[in-house]
């Protein structure tokens, strides 16, 4: 992991981008003190498989009833 600070990142992004873009990580520090860490994205299939949820979203019964007088407050309704 490598480690610049913030005048170094301004000065320098598109190398540090370059470094996140090979798989590293870089950490940005201001007065010596880690305050961002940039990571890659880990790369994607790009195809979206139908059903990869399956079994891990659950709706309670209640998901469809109004929402109550109190929530709809809080959304300003």
């Amino acid at each position: 992991m490598h480690t610049v600070n913030t005048h170094e990142a301004k000065t320098h992004l598109s190398a540090i981008l370059k470094r996140v873009e090979s798989g590293e990580d870089v950490v940005i520090a201001k007065a010596g003190k880690p305050i961002a860490r940039v990571s890659p994205i880990p790369s994607s299939s790009g195809k979206r498989q139908p059903g990869s949820a399956k079994g891990r979203i659950a709706m309670t019964q209640s998901f469809t009833e109004p929402l109550t007088e109190n929530i709809l407050k809080e959304f300003g309704k």
